[in-house]
């Protein structure tokens, strides 16, 4: 008789430990504010020595801006989905803003978000770094940076491919089980 009360309440209390993700998704929250802050730094930089630059620094500017709005939305993937997962569902029914992927994002669609925005925050990067190549190659490791950096990008891209196709073999093309 004891047995299934202790079993109900050992059951309870790793049901409710759920609740303790929900401080690490309100950390994300800030760490978006701090995008956000570091976004409107830039901007403001820009817009406050646009005479003095030239083409490739605004392209180099607007590709920094793209980096952080990329950062912001891999924020948001991981703290919906997340929270959604793995605490609580979200109760915005009827909000004319509400996601139309809301509860329609599993584990595997949300690696696989997870994964293209870090390889595309990667490839921005290194275009960025592309755009700056004198900078790199004028210095003794700047070409061993780059190759690293161009192995890092294509480790991602792999791993991206893989995950991709491993949920395909398990879940079949439709992505259902």
């Amino acid at each position: 008789m004891a047995g299934p009360v202790i079993e109900r309440g050992i059951e309870r209390g790793l049901f409710a430990s759920r609740w303790l993700m929900a401080p690490f998704y309100m950390g994300l929250v800030l760490a978006l504010v701090a995008l956000l802050i570091t976004f409107v730094k830039e901007l403001i930089h820009l817009f406050a020595h646009i005479e003095g630059l030239d083409a490739s620094d605004v392209i180099l500017a607007a590709l920094a801006l793209i980096d952080l709005s990329l950062a912001g939305n891999l924020l948001l993937i991981v703290i919906f989905s997340g929270y959604e997962s793995f605490v609580s569902k979200i109760n915005i029914e009827g909000h004319e803003d509400q996601f139309e992927w809301k509860g329609k994002v599993d584990f595997a669609a949300m690696k696989l978000k997870l994964i293209a925005s870090i390889v595309a925050i990667s490839g921005i990067h290194l275009l960025k770094v592309f755009m700056e190549i004198g900078k790199y190659t004028s210095r003794e490791t700047g070409e061993t940076e780059i190759m690293w950096m161009v192995i890092i990008h294509v480790v991602f891209v792999v791993s991206g491919v893989m995950l991709a196709v491993m949920d395909r073999v398990v879940y079949g093309p439709k992505g259902k089980k």
